[in-house]
């Protein structure tokens, strides 16, 4: 399968909301894709697979496991093909302090001390352990370089730092809580993606609230609940008046009660709440 094949496929599952669907495009690219590392990196396919790795569908979950699993030892075996034995012990030997190029996907839990990586950077035995938990949150289920992770959560805790005044009190503290918490959240897979990429920057992570760290799920049922209990409030709190002018779109009749209320600025028109006395279909319009 060629990558522009691949971007389309891509594109399709990310605007997919149907799990039949969801299935089916994941089944395509298990069988279709044959990774390497210039081929992943080009489609980002194992960014948009792996969003559905903590699906709550079992057989979405298990197949994007697999592929993970597959991919990630194809990669594994193109990269050590070009290596070669020659290169593996020079590595394994030289002591050089660069980093190598980890593979795009863990199948296990990753922290500092399973990478490797020391997160002893200051004096301050608090700033380190608040380092070291924000590479931990951020690296669930990542594939990005170790260095890069380490770089993402120092920023971080720098920002933070900055914030309280350069010191480490209870505010750093329940601030670090906060985002360590919201980037440990294995439904939301979508900030650490964002973050790890730079579309979101530390400066303008440590300035989220909550709400605005929240998966993009659980933003659209909020949302959903808000403008549900704002029109039941509404029509709790409004006098009502019953007209045949309006015919319900849903059981046609024209027994519908009515209240008007400013919704936005002064000078827009008013906003329409609208019931079926029949069928009780609510709408509004202005």
């Amino acid at each position: 399968m060629e990558a522009k094949e691949i971007k389309s496929i891509v594109s399709n599952l990310e605007k997919s909301s149907d799990d039949v669907m969801i299935l089916k495009l994941l089944n395509i690219l298990s069988d279709g894709v044959k990774p390497t590392e210039k081929l992943l990196r080009e489609t980002k396919v194992g960014v948009a697979v792996n969003k559905y790795r903590s699906s709550t569908n079992s057989e979405i979950s298990s197949i994007v496991k697999k592929m993970i699993r597959n991919w990630r030892d194809m990669v594994q075996a193109e990269k050590n093909k070009k290596k070669g034995p020659t290169s593996d012990v020079k590595a394994a030997t030289s002591g050089s302090s660069t980093p190598s190029k980890e593979n795009k996907f863990h199948s296990g839990p990753r922290n500092p001390k399973i990478d490797g990586i020391s997160t002893d950077i200051y004096d301050d035995s608090t700033r380190n352990a608040s380092i070291s938990a924000l590479y931990t949150a951020l690296a669930i289920e990542r594939g990005d370089s170790s260095q890069q992770i380490l770089s993402v959560a120092k920023s971080i805790e720098a920002e933070v730092f900055k914030d309280e005044y350069s010191k480490v009190a209870d505010g750093y503290r329940n601030k670090l809580r906060t985002f360590v918490m919201n980037l440990r959240n294995k439904k939301n897979p979508e900030l650490r993606d964002r973050i790890l990429s730079g579309q979101i920057t530390p400066g303008k992570f440590v300035k989220m609230s909550p709400n605005e760290m929240a998966p993009e799920t659980l933003k659209k049922e909020i949302e959903k609940l808000h403008k549900q209990n704002l029109f039941d409030a509404q029509g709790a709190t409004e006098k009502r008046a019953v007209t045949d002018r309006f015919t319900c779109g849903k059981c046609k009749h024209k027994k519908v009660s009515y209240y008007q209320m400013q919704t936005r600025s002064a000078d827009e028109p008013l906003t329409t709440f609208c019931t079926c006395e029949n069928c009780g279909n609510r709408w509004k319009f202005s």
